[in-house]
């Protein structure tokens, strides 16, 4: 066996097949130090020790001496040392190595050693006697890049018997310690990280704008009574080198205040204007009490300059923000929003819009006719035919109103987004309903005053009170800036199947409704929709995107008959559908679901409307709005639409069940329920690129794998029999 002082390679040991029943002694000292050299020597079996040093190199054997030393080799990361008692060892600079004692030789430079070669190597390679006992020598230079990192934890194995003679050579050498040792191993380290969030600590994100530590739902670390790890994960984005650099968010609101030394760095002009007072200067109007600080907040929350001293930090902190001016006039007209939603499509990439009908809970409105058309034209024509992204807030009604009759937040063209607080809680304003699609976070809760959101204020100043889902949509804009920053190419649908893909439920608690999975596996809440939107899965998935297959839209099937809804239980309909499986139309991957609803009832508010899937999901169309005393106007071709079914199969047999909820009896008589299918034909995620393996995008490609041969095989089956 030949030994071969080769540094700074790795070293590591694996002893001879002649030398397996070999006797080898670890050697502990009583002192503690620093920093440790090895030393072995050899009576009638291998000793190992561990003994002491005052220097960083061990010292050299001399001529005729007893030992025989390695040179040290890099520092390596140990941890803190064990308990006494247990047969684990720590040097702080050195890998530990176990090794025996030979012929009187000096030191020589280092060379290749060959085992089993009985000449003495250039470089110091000698022939070891025959009672040199157990030698682990490993001199492994890796072809990768990662080197394995040794602990100080070792794995002894003993023999029994025949200490006498290493105790008098630990005595000799100045060791306290003896153990008689047949096998020792240095654990190698490896990583193993606790899974739904990362750890805080590894976060290493440097800002000096004052309100950064205050702005929780960047990074979480337990502010204002928070819960830790329970934000938008931006850090990770920034850390991938994501900031929203390229992208235009345009505000859609009373103005922004651009002037704003946080926000002027990023203020984009050309994309700017004012339709409340048609200029191309969308300045908030002043009033006492600042009511038209809204836009302001919502710009800073996107698009603040990082790194100025000033306020916070915006979530795509190098983007541009436009403000569109279009909610400070005594009335909305159609003209406004049409206008304000299709203004310089090929310019500004996301429209944030934190305003809709009245929050009142007794209210059913939406776009009119221009709007609809303006979004249509927005979501085919806009970004060089990529496609308009326009985020919606769901709205603030709270438990007495749903979302679902904002006929905004429901629209299939939006990403409705709604709010949670800093400890994963709903906010006390939160609408629930079947269309909304993911959330971020806001404040409603908790009355700390720094639980709010930190973003800019008019004329240069600072807030930490921003609230209600009105906070939620910029963030949402802000993430979705990100993800276009990784992949300009990703159009207006890829953003929704991403948000879908991504959002987490991470910690979220919603008292009232349970998480549940729909039929291919994804997790989704009544209220959150499928999560908290998470920025650094987005822009990971975003980047090597591929653009999901052509949209097609379906008729499913109608009931136009009228029916009674009973005063108690239920009116259950029942539509079977092919989806229009053999048409150029057919849907086999659902997006979203419309059921296009006429009724009439004594009572709107009382009205409780549920919808299954074919696959078994069941998505609350309406829930009781207790204010809503309605008896004349009812819901007239009303578009309740849900995403809950995302994925699904939509062939099979649909169910609506209509009742009453109050207290008080009532009547009511549907009159028309037509299921409008959206979706592709083609699997849209099978052609995708799957980097992590337990993730949502690697289940759905697995079911649809799973479907795509399930099919193939049936329809070989039916070929064979048709034949026959």
């Amino acid at each position: 066996m030949q030994i071969c002082h080769q540094a700074p390679t790795l070293l590591s040991v694996s002893p001879p097949p002649s030398l397996s029943h070999t006797h080898t002694y670890i050697y502990t000292h009583s002192h503690t130090h620093t920093h440790s050299q090895a030393s072995a020597h050899t009576p009638s079996g291998g000793i190992s020790g561990a003994g002491p040093s005052d220097s960083r190199h061990p010292a050299q054997p001399e001529p005729g001496g007893a030992n025989a030393l390695i040179p040290e080799l890099p520092d390596r990361p140990l941890h803190p040392s064990p308990p006494p008692g247990v047969f684990f060892f720590f040097w702080s600079l050195s890998l530990f190595t176990i090794f025996c004692l030979f012929p009187p030789r000096p030191p020589s430079p280092p060379a290749a050693c060959h085992f089993g070669s009985r000449r003495r190597m250039k470089g110091g390679c000698v022939k070891p006697r025959k009672t040199c006992g157990l030698l682990l020598l490993c001199a492994l230079i890796f072809a990768s890049a990662e080197r394995p990192v040794f602990t100080n934890h070792f794995l002894i194995e003993l023999h029994k018997g025949g200490e006498a003679e290493a105790r008098r050579v630990a005595a000799e050498h100045g060791f306290s310690g003896v153990r008689k040792v047949k096998m020792a191993l240095q654990q190698e380290g490896f990583g193993r990280r606790k899974r739904g969030y990362r750890d805080i600590n590894e976060i290493d994100i440097n800002m000096n704008d004052p309100l950064f530590t205050k702005q929780w739902y960047l990074i979480n670390t337990g502010q204002a009574d928070g819960t830790p790890g329970l934000d938008l994960n931006v850090a990770e984005a920034w850390d991938l080198g994501y900031t929203g650099k390229g992208v235009t968010i345009g505000i859609m609101d009373d103005g922004i205040d651009y002037l704003h030394p946080d926000l002027a760095s990023n203020y984009n002009a050309e994309a700017s204007y004012d339709f409340s007072s048609n200029d191309p200067y969308p300045y908030p109007r002043y009033t006492d009490d600042w009511f038209n600080s809204h836009g302001t907040r919502c710009a800073g929350e996107v698009s603040a300059a990082a790194n100025n001293n000033i306020c916070g930090v915006g979530v795509a902190y190098n983007s541009k923000v436009a403000g569109i001016r279009m909610l400070d006039q005594p009335f909305m007209t159609d003209i406004i929003e049409a206008s304000s939603i299709s203004h310089m499509p090929q310019v500004i990439d996301i429209y944030s819009a934190s305003w809709g009908p009245t929050d009142n809970g007794k209210t059913v409105d939406g776009p009119r006719e221009l709007t609809l058309q303006a979004m249509a034209d927005g979501v085919n024509k806009g970004r060089g035919g990529k496609g308009s992204i326009y985020v919606w807030a769901s709205g603030d009604g709270g438990s007495y109103d749903d979302c679902n009759c904002d006929g905004y937040a429901s629209s299939m063209w939006t990403i409705s987004i709604n709010s949670a607080i800093n400890d994963g809680r709903t906010a006390l304003y939160d609408e629930s309903c079947s269309s909304t699609l993911a959330s971020t976070f806001s404040n409603g809760r908790k009355r700390n005053p720094e639980a709010g959101v930190a973003t800019t204020d008019l004329y240069g100043n600072c807030t930490l009170r921003h609230s209600g889902t009105s906070a939620a949509a910029p963030e949402a804009a802000g993430v979705f800036a990100l993800a276009l920053e990784a992949n300009m190419d990703l159009t207006w649908r890829d953003m929704q199947h991403l948000t879908v893909l991504t959002s987490k439920r991470n910690q979220l608690h919603d008292e009232v409704h349970q998480w549940r999975r729909n039929g291919v596996g994804l997790e989704f809440n009544h209220l959150f929709g499928y999560g908290v939107l998470d920025a650094g899965a987005m822009v990971k998935m975003a980047k090597d995107w591929k653009t999901v297959p052509e949209r097609f839209h379906c008729v499913g099937g109608s009931v136009q008959e009228p029916e009674k809804i009973p005063s108690s239980g239920k009116l259950i309909l029942r539509l079977t559908t092919d989806a229009c499986e053999g048409k150029e139309n057919f849907v086999r991957y659902l997006e979203h679901v419309q059921a296009v609803i006429t009724v009439n009832t004594t009572r709107r508010g009382d009205l409780n409307i549920n919808m299954t899937s074919p696959m078994g999901t069941k998505s609350i169309l309406l829930s009781r709005r207790p204010r809503d005393d309605d008896s004349k106007v009812g819901f007239d071709k009303w578009p309740f639409m849900t995403t809950h079914t995302w994925g699904e199969d939509a062939r099979g047999t649909w169910i609506l069940d209509i009742g009453f909820v109050g207290s008080s009896p009532q009547r009511g008589v549907l009159k028309e329920w037509t299921l409008m299918l959206h979706g592709t034909q083609s699997a849209p995620y099978i052609d995708q690129v799957v980097k992590d393996y337990k993730s949502k995008l690697a289940m759905s490609k697995k079911e649809e794998l799973e479907e795509e041969l399930d099919e193939a095989v049936e329809r070989s089956l039916k070929s064979i029999l048709s034949k026959n």
